[in-house]
């Protein structure tokens, strides 16, 4: 409930602190058009905003339906690759499609000469806090729901401590007979508690699952809004149609990654339905909210650039320590994958395949 919170609050922020110009840079878009022409402007962005929302759908239900589908199941070894290729796009997203305007927003002209903006590089300094914030969260987080599921007494692999237990006897449960004062061990009941150090150690891969799945989310969400805004704006049809082909693109392999991560979370059926919408929905949400404040919006406005800026960059940090740190280290570090080469290759290929094509999106959108 408070990610779903911090979501609507950061709409709501975003569309109040944005929607009134006060700058007197030029957009670069020039004059609005007028009767004809803006009808064409705004049904090519209605039909963004349909095939946006179908793209997104799409990449984020193919992994989540997996389980029908051999090659998209989380556990077969393709999927290593397939979800390569989208942490390479999410990580291009943060690196050369969010970081760049993050810097070009909070280092414009537009800006109060003399300001703090103009003094301090704070795109790259937002973005670090937001990663090292992300890691922060993360570790917290997994420390608290492992106390909650395993209690005070843990040891470092989550294995909860049986007081009965310890030293050469560790493994071994101990039934003393008064009779002999002797004492005989369990060797039954070893596999058993084999089974359960397994069992709790799944949970602690479950929890990181949901709260990466969670944190996931949230940024890409940001970036989403404002990418939305930002179509939903723009007057010029030339820029309209390359940027509506590169955001299908775009939200198709950023759900398929999203996906891939609600998918191992296992959360439930609703949870994950839940999830899947709101990234659908998020891009088209910022279409629409372009189109509605089109009349009051400008871009240079010194608000708008702070707060596009700021988001951005905090948006850029947690993608970029999410794509590397729990996509691809997770994944390049598992010995599933380091014991087969085949694998272990294809994966290579498919992070910079992913990385590549998103780079050269960077062109158009």
């Amino acid at each position: 409930m408070t990610l779903k919170a911090l979501y609507f609050v950061f709409l709501l922020v975003l569309l109040l602190t944005t929607a009134a110009g006060e700058c007197t840079c030029d957009s670069g878009e020039g004059d609005s058009p007028s009767g004809d022409p803006a009808l064409v402007v705004l049904k090519y962005k209605v039909g963004a905003l349909g095939a946006i929302l179908g793209a997104g759908a799409m990449g984020v239900a193919l992994p989540l339906v997996g389980s029908r589908v051999a090659a998209l199941n989380p556990e077969n070894d393709v999927f290593f690759m397939i979800k390569a290729f989208a942490a390479g796009v999410i990580l291009a997203t943060g690196f050369i499609h969010i970081l760049p305007d993050a810097f070009e927003s909070l280092t414009s002209p537009c800006l109060p000469k003399g300001g703090p903006w103009e003094n301090f590089p704070f795109a790259g300094f937002i973005a670090m806090l937001t990663s090292v914030g992300s890691l922060m969260f993360e570790s917290l987080a997994t420390g608290h729901s492992r106390r909650v599921h395993f209690g005070g007494n843990s040891n470092k692999d989550g294995k909860v401590v049986d007081e009965e237990r310890d030293g050469e006897h560790a493994g071994h449960v101990h039934f003393h007979t008064h009779a002999t004062h002797g004492h005989a061990h369990g060797g039954s009941l070893v596999a058993a508690n084999g089974d359960d150090k397994v069992q709790d150690l799944s949970k602690l891969e479950l929890i990181k699952h949901r709260i990466t799945a969670k944190v996931l989310e949230l940024g890409i969400v940001v970036h989403s809004v404002i990418i939305g805004i930002s179509l939903g704006t723009t007057q010029s049809l030339d820029t309209i149609k390359p940027l509506m082909a590169a955001l299908c693109f775009h939200q198709f392999f950023e759900g398929m990654g999203l996906g891939g991560c609600i998918s191992q979370a296992k959360f439930k059926t609703r949870a994950m339905a839940m999830m899947a919408m709101f990234f659908s929905l998020t891009t088209p949400i910022g279409v629409a909210i372009g189109i509605a404040i089109l009349g009051s919006y400008d871009e240079n406005s010194p608000k708008a650039l702070v707060v596009q800026g700021v988001f951005e960059s905090a948006a850029a940090g947690i993608l970029i320590y999410m794509a590397l740190v729990d996509l691809l280290a997770a994944d390049f570090m598992n010995p599933k994958l380091q014991a087969n080469v085949r694998i272990q290759l294809g994966s290579h290929i498919s992070l910079l395949l992913g990385a590549g094509c998103m780079s050269v999106l960077a062109k158009w959108a």
